[in-house]
């Protein structure tokens, strides 16, 4: 069995309650090695992508996830917005207009999302960014899917990008506000990440 806009639909409604719930732990993540807002930017813009999806409830995954990226494009400040507009609209152009995601569409799309990342943010892996969650994530993704069970590709890569977002805390960040830190920003996990892998749990949470 595939995944449907009920599934889409509540994948979004625990990332918003993930992002309100970690708010506090993302703005410490980005005060050690940004400004501070991160947090409060995810908060805001999965809060609005609630009251759009009670203003116009979408009919396909598709239309939900392409309906969250316009609204985190113009409610999300600073370098995130445009990043997580990019990947969830790569990810419903991915999907269509298809009703039910099986397996290798879900993989599909995630790797869709992340390339939309790389290509927005120009980060590679080890640029202590939000692609060293998204990576691995749609590595173990394409590896999980081979299966065709949808929930098992959603466990994988939401394993993967918290390993990947742990990862992240030794690394030198080479992109970003955090670049300017230099050394110093080594120590300290990148608040990218961690959201990413907090959305890819959620994701993964709404399957089961």
């Amino acid at each position: 069995m595939g995944l449907d806009v009920n599934w889409a639909v509540k994948w979004l409604t625990l990332s918003a309650q993930a992002m309100a719930e970690h708010r506090v732990e993302l703005i410490e993540l980005d005060r050690a090695i940004g400004d501070s807002d991160h947090g409060e930017n995810m908060d805001r813009g999965f809060q609005a992508v609630l009251n759009k999806l009670a203003e116009s409830p979408p009919e396909t995954p598709g239309a939900a996830l392409k309906l969250t990226a316009m609204t985190l494009m113009s409610k999300v400040g600073g370098a995130a917005g445009p990043l997580y507009g990019t990947a969830f609209l790569r990810a419903a152009t991915a999907l269509g207009d298809t009703p039910d995601v099986d397996a290798p569409a879900l993989a599909a799309a995630l790797a869709a999302a992340r390339d939309g990342i790389v290509a927005r943010g120009k980060a590679e892996s080890g640029d202590k960014t939000m692609v060293d969650a998204w990576t691995p994530a749609v590595e173990a993704a394409e590896a999980a899917a081979t299966d065709g069970d949808v929930l098992a590709v959603l466990i994988a890569a939401a394993e993967a990008a918290e390993a990947g977002a742990v990862a992240t805390d030794p690394l030198v960040a080479r992109k970003g506000r955090a670049s300017y830190l230099g050394e110093r920003s080594a120590g300290h996990r990148d608040p990218g990440a961690a959201s990413s892998a907090l959305i890819l749990r959620a994701a993964a949470g709404a399957a089961a």
